[in-house]
Order: structure tokens, then C-alpha cells, then sequence
């Protein structure tokens, strides 16, 4: 949970992808997770081992995510199926315990949200080989928490029109809005940690601070860049009541950018992770 909040903070919640994020991507998850996903494609479309890595490759760039174009496509895939078996059978033992990473988490004083677009058994498993408590974060946004009309319950919005087909997951600004119910703040004053570009992106165009992870660079919709988020107490002191480094201070300009409808659209309510 968080520590007393820094005053003078001009963060009062912190968003925290999970996978390439919280670990690094040497850990091999990605990888291990995608040819899993081509395994699948190839039982369940009959494709060559070749064809379902170029289709992983189709249905990421045109739906967001494999899962997400099996079902606008019409294959009777649930994502439990979809899930136990692309995560069920991941290397888990390359995730290495971060004790730091526990201390880092437990020290940030703001509101804590895991945001991810995986499923909870694979959020849970992750976090457990990295040694952080899930009672660590004030709550958890997943792919559950994302699309409860995919298992027979509300739609993570009252909106009518909504394909209840529809797959909900990070870049799209829907999983956005909802990771913003659930944590209940003023986006301007929401820090967004994400390993991918397109998610970063998003966030930004909601009017998030944003921290692209993994790279030296940042990426031009990205406030700031970290090699890892074991240098996030250096990379952006803010979060404690610091002072920027130059050349990494926020972007406050980014206000203007952002939709003029969003603070109708995202209102405190309680949404189960």
C-alpha cells in the first residue's frame, strides 16, 4: 500500500506495467510468450509454423493483440483457453527475485496500480518470482479487470454501442480510461510506466505523465526514459518530492494535448481488479 504521500509531489498515482517492466526483457518472457502464441495459431488455424508468425505479426498490428483478431475474426476462442495455454507454459523460472524492486515499490508514497494486459494467473505468478506482494499495489488493473463482458459480466463502461465481442487492452484509450477508474485521479497528475512505445503513446494522448522503460532514449511521446525500474528514484525524484535532473523535467506543456471531454468521461468508481 503507499507510504505517507511527498507533498511535493506533483504525482498522486503511479501506473506500472507488469511484463518488460517490473523485469527485464532479458528474462525472455516475450519471446517464450510469442512463439506459445504461434503454437496456438497453429492448432487452431491449421498454419504452418511460418504462416503463424507472420499472422501473430497481422492480428497484433490490425486488433492489438492475437487473442483480440482470433475473436474479431470469428474463432470461438475464450481467453481462459487463449490464456492457459500461452502463459500456462511460460519459463516462469527466469523471472529472478528482485528484493530491491519489493523495497523500490514499497517506498513510493503515492497510489500504486499495477496496469497490465495479461491475465491475473500469469500477473500472479510473475509477481510472485519477483518476491512482490500483490498487497503491494492499491490495486490491479488486468486483462479480468478490462473485459468482464467477455465472462458474462458488465462492461468495464456504460456505453451503449459496445461490441461485447470486443477485446479491452492497452494501447486502446478504453483500457486506459479504465485503468484511470480504477485508480480514481486526475490524469495530469498520473505517472504511466510502460515498456511499449504504442502504450506510452496512449497514455500521453490521455493527458498522462509518461516514463518509457527499457530504453536510454525517449520515445517523443515520453516525459522520461529508464534503463530499468531499478533507476526510477534517480530517473524521476518527483515521485518522492525531488528535483528533476535537467533535461528530464516534465513536460507541462502536454495539458493542452489532451481530450477536453476526458474529465467527464473518468470519474472515482469502484471497479473490481
Amino acid at each position: 500500500m503507499a507510504a505517507p504521500a511527498a507533498t511535493s509531489s506533483p504525482f498522486d498515482c503511479v501506473l506500472l506495467d507488469l511484463d518488460d517492466t517490473l523485469y527485464p526483457g532479458s528474462a525472455g518472457i516475450g519471446l517464450a510468450t510469442k512463439r506459445n502464441i504461434d503454437e496456438f495459431l497453429m492448432a487452431r488455424c491449421g498454419a504452418t509454423a511460418e504462416r503463424a508468425a507472420a499472422l501473430r505479426v497481422e492480428l497484433f498490428r490490425s486488433y492489438g493483440s492475437s487473442l483480440a483478431g482470433l475473436i474479431a475474426l470469428g474463432y470461438d476462442v475464450h481467453p481462459d483457453e487463449y490464456h492457459s495455454y500461452v502463459h500456462g507454459r511460460l519459463p516462469y523460472d527466469r523471472i529472478a527475485e528482485d528484493p530491491q524492486l519489493a523495497g523500490l515499490l514499497r517506498s513510493i508514497p503515492q497510489r500504486k496500480v499495477l496496469f497490465t494486459n495479461s491475465d491475473r494467473a500469469h500477473m500472479r505468478r510473475a509477481l510472485q518470482r519477483l518476491g512482490v506482494d500483490e498487497g503491494c499495489f492499491d490495486a490491479v488493473v488486468c486483462f479480468e479487470t478490462m473485459n468482464p463482458h467477455l465472462f458474462g459480466e458488465q462492461a468495464p463502461c456504460d456505453c451503449s454501442g459496445v461490441d461485447r465481442s470486443a477485446v479491452i487492452l492497452k494501447p486502446s484509450p478504453d483500457a486506459i480510461v479504465a485503468a484511470l477508474r480504477v485508480a480514481g485521479t486526475n490524469p495530469h497528475r498520473t505517472l504511466f510506466l510502460d515498456d511499449s512505445e504504442r502504450n506510452i503513446a496512449a497514455g500521453k494522448a490521455l493527458g498522462l505523465r509518461t516514463a518509457l522503460v527499457g530504453k536510454r532514449v525517449r520515445s517523443k511521446e515520453a516525459d522520461y526514459a529508464l534503463e530499468s525500474i531499478g533507476s526510477l528514484r534517480r530517473a524521476i525524484p518527483e515521485i518522492w518530492g525531488g528535483i528533476a535532473v535537467a533535461g528530464e523535467q516534465l513536460d507541462h506543456g502536454a495539458e493542452k494535448g489532451m481530450r477536453p471531454d476526458l474529465s467527464s468521461i473518468i470519474q472515482p468508481t469502484s471497479v473490481l481488479a
